[in-house]
């Protein structure tokens, strides 16, 4: 193993381990072979002014990068085009960073405009993220366009964007990372103190066709957003962040949604948790989705709450101290009703074996609102398309909250087998639902309507 001092613009082309001690590089390093490691040994290596980037690879293969700290660029390390390259024990913090408590994010910027952050990988495979510390600066790992890589138990906490995101990366695994306090503040007129908690920093954000990927274990708690999937940009185009697997993640105490999945298909949420947000999970537009075995308690607005989404299965998850447990409805959008025809309400769920407990509304299913709770203007109003429909809600203990069951212009509502008793307004309320003959107090017995 080469053991050098690190010197400002140096290519390395051999095994090295660097002398310890605190370097200035404004032009940092970058790696010219392959098949080699690079060694920090304690160095430190320090940029000027938050520009430029610590460490470089371009079109390498088989590259170790271990215990480097970085600090002061705009990109601590950044890789392009690179194949089996592993990132571990390394420590990049205060790289460039958007003022906080001044701007919404803007999450469609590509590689090129990219903020900044401490890992960069662009257009990179078969790759490892490994025990890394990226806190402490406004985004931990970006990754564009990546395929198979592995991230695991990094530090990406106390960011003011994004702890992981993801760009156009499928098939990879995250895993036992920690994305916790994610969070920005956006000032409105009126000072301080007025604006928007959250202004889309998250602790992972997926977007442009970010699809076939794993979360497993993660936790992205108190960010402003926890797990924040977007796909429909805002040009129109259809990039949906689909088929992918949460599973055991903890995205809980943001102010604003711990699961957020949009114009998505085919993704599974698995044994999470999404307490204590506005909402646990808000999907809409969404299709062909499971939510299953989840714990959604103390959520202001809504455990789940669903515009326009279709083909759901709802199974074995607790709802407990939320505004609502379930909220689904529908609400005509015309640009949304041109990209997505078959998109126009909530349709073909199966909502079964879960408990509602303590909720304000178990579970309400309304035509025609804004959010799910207000009413459209009547002239938007009305089209029997729009009514929610074909929504199985069987085998449920649905008891304690105050509001069991609330429909409202929904239609082929199936009702069977659920424990729904002791809710102190209503066990069951309906108005102007199409095809009811079921009773007001259901019991064991279940109905149609």
């Amino acid at each position: 193993m080469n053991v050098v001092q690190p010197t400002n613009g140096m290519v390395i082309t051999q095994n090295t381990t660097f002398v310890p001690g605190v370097y200035s590089l404004p032009d940092g390093i970058t790696v010219g072979a392959d098949g080699i490691t690079i060694d920090g040994g304690g160095v430190v290596l320090v940029g000027d002014g938050r520009k430029g980037r610590g460490v470089s690879l371009n079109g390498r293969r088989n590259v170790v990068l271990r215990k480097l700290q970085i600090r002061d660029y705009h990109h601590g390390i950044h890789a392009e085009d690179c194949e089996n390259i592993t990132l571990t024990g390394n420590r990049v913090t205060s790289t460039a960073e958007v003022p906080p408590n001044t701007i919404f994010l803007d999450i469609w910027l590509g590689p090129v405009e990219a903020y900044g952050g401490g890992v960069c990988l662009v257009r990179c495979t078969n790759s490892r993220v490994e025990n890394n510390d990226l806190q402490h600066q406004q985004n931990g790992l970006l990754t564009y366009h990546c395929t198979k890589l592995t991230v695991t138990q990094n530090q990406c906490s106390y960011n003011s964007g994004y702890g992981i995101h993801l760009f156009g990366t499928c098939e990879s695994l995250f895993e036992a990372n920690s994305a916790d306090y994610c969070c920005r503040f956006e000032p409105r007129e009126g000072g301080r103190h007025h604006g928007h908690m959250g202004a889309d920093a998250t602790g992972f954000l997926a977007v442009m066709g970010s699809c076939c990927n794993t979360f497993r274990r993660n936790t992205a708690r108190m960010g402003g957003d926890g797990f924040f999937l977007a796909g429909l940009a805002p040009d129109g185009t259809k990039c949906g962040c689909n088929d992918n697997l949460f599973e055991e993640n903890d995205g809980s105490l943001s102010p604003n949604i711990a699961f957020e999945a949009t114009f998505c298909r085919g993704n599974r949420f698995l044994h999470n948790y999404a307490d204590r947000c506005n909402y646990g999970f808000w999907l809409g537009f969404s299709w062909d989705t499971e939510i299953l075995g989840n714990r959604m308690i103390m959520n202001r607005q809504a455990g789940i709450a669903v515009e326009n989404g279709h083909g759901f299965v709802v199974r074995g998850n607790t709802f407990q101290g939320n505004g609502h447990g379930i909220l689904l409805w529908s609400k005509y959008v015309p640009k949304f009703a041109m990209a997505y025809p078959e998109s126009e309400t909530c349709y073909d769920w199966q909502i079964e074996q879960n408990t509602f407990k303590s909720n304000g509304r178990g579970l309400r299913i309304a035509a025609d609102q804004d959010h799910g709770i207000r009413s459209m203007p009547a002239d938007t109003c009305g089209r029997p398309e729009l009514r929610p429909r074909n929504i199985r809600i069987r085998e449920n203990d649905i008891q304690d909250n105050r509001v069991g069951v609330e429909l409202v212009g929904a239609s082929e509502i199936t009702v069977t087998g659920n424990t729904l008793g002791h809710n102190v307004e209503a066990d069951l309320r309906q108005d102007d639902c199409l095809g009811t003959n079921a009773s007001a107090n259901l019991g064991d017995e279940g109905g149609y309507l």
